[in-house]
């Protein structure tokens, strides 16, 4: 009996509970009404006169600069800041960072000059300071290789910077190039040093084709560096096709043999001859050894190691690579329009 009284109490709503109730009911009831007293309260305007609709009759605007390669370098604080900003990660976690330029091409020079000074000596035909012809094309195809390979991947590794600022986008390819040389700097240096150890004498001759074989590398390496990194952008595959490339480049500019076994192929076989010197690097290499490692010989031995026509072959070869680079530029731009989609 007194269970069932319990259990008959509990289903009875308690008071409080009810007054409770009651009280939110009425307060959401005042709420109400104060909120319509307060939108009849407001006063009513009535907009007059013609109304004006805003049309704009233009087609959209890519916000980043189009003046190319020449608006890279009006630009150089940021050209400067994105340079530091690449050579930071590269040498984040570090602890020799940029010493490891200058240990890695000394030891590899120690190396060669051991190989193929010493041990094979006869090897070669008795080139005299073949080591020092073999680092030279070794220094400055590794400046091309790494423009090269470092410009096709830029714009893909900095897409968020491509999506988010207002830059040229030519300045990616630009600062791989800066990198490069950031990085061939210390072995140009040991390389100089080497050739005042084992006798280098200046020549204003050496000179001039020094400056004419950077500037085939310079202006050849930087339009490739344009048309693949625009490519790459669409198709990942071309940097795996250049990477595959440059593994075998080092065979294909005289550097791990002398110019007399061409000569000799080009008496037989012109046209591969031909084919050989078409390539600009080949062109650029044999004119970096004639002012690294030529001065280090006897002038009847470097007669035969270089082509009668080195020079008409560079001044040409320095103009195409010219038009190749503006070619580059023109192709650049047209698929610049189409990075943001693609990225």
């Amino acid at each position: 009996m007194r269970a069932a009284n319990k259990s008959a109490e509990a289903k009875k709503p308690k008071r409080h509970q009810t007054d409770e109730f009651g009280r939110r009911r009425n307060s959401k009831r005042k709420a109400r009404k104060l909120l319509e007293k307060k939108a009849d309260s407001m006063p009513v305007v009535e907009l007059a006169g013609p109304k004006l609709e805003r049309v704009v009759d233009a087609e959209l605007v890519d916000p980043a600069p189009s003046g190319g390669i020449r608006e890279v370098f009006r630009q150089t604080y940021l050209l400067r800041l994105i340079v530091s900003r690449q050579l930071a990660q590269m040498y984040a976690a570090s602890l020799l960072g940029l010493l490891w330029s200058y240990i890695q091409p000394a030891l590899r020079f120690a190396v060669y000059f051991f190989v193929f000074g010493v041990v094979l000596k006869n090897a070669h035909g008795g080139i005299p300071n073949f080591a020092l012809h073999l680092f030279t094309g070794m220094v400055f195809v590794h400046y091309f290789t790494e423009t090269w390979s470092g410009g096709t991947k830029s714009i893909w590794t900095n897409r968020a910077l491509v999506l988010k600022m207002r830059v040229p986008r030519e300045i990616f390819p630009v600062t791989s190039m800066m990198v490069a040389a950031y990085h061939t700097g210390p072995q140009v240096l040991i390389l100089a040093i080497s050739c005042a150890v084992i006798g280098w004498h200046f020549s204003f001759v050496g000179i001039l084709a020094g400056l004419l074989g950077l500037a085939i590398l310079i202006t050849f390496s930087m339009a490739l560096a344009l048309i693949f990194s625009a490519l790459n952008v669409f198709f990942k595959d071309f940097q795996n096709i250049v990477q595959t490339f440059t593994q075998f480049l080092h065979f294909l500019v005289p550097m791990m043999y002398a110019y007399s076994m061409l000569a000799k192929l080009g008496a037989h076989h012109k046209w591969a001859y031909e084919l050989y010197f078409a390539n600009p690097v080949a062109e650029a290499v044999m004119l970096l050894q004639r002012l690294f490692w030529a001065p280090t010989l006897e002038p009847k031995q470097y007669a035969k190691e270089f082509p009668p026509d080195l020079w008409e072959r560079g001044f040409i070869m320095l103009a195409a690579c010219l038009v190749l680079l503006v070619i580059a530029q023109k192709f650049f731009a047209r698929l610049e329009g189409k990075f943001p989609e693609r990225l």
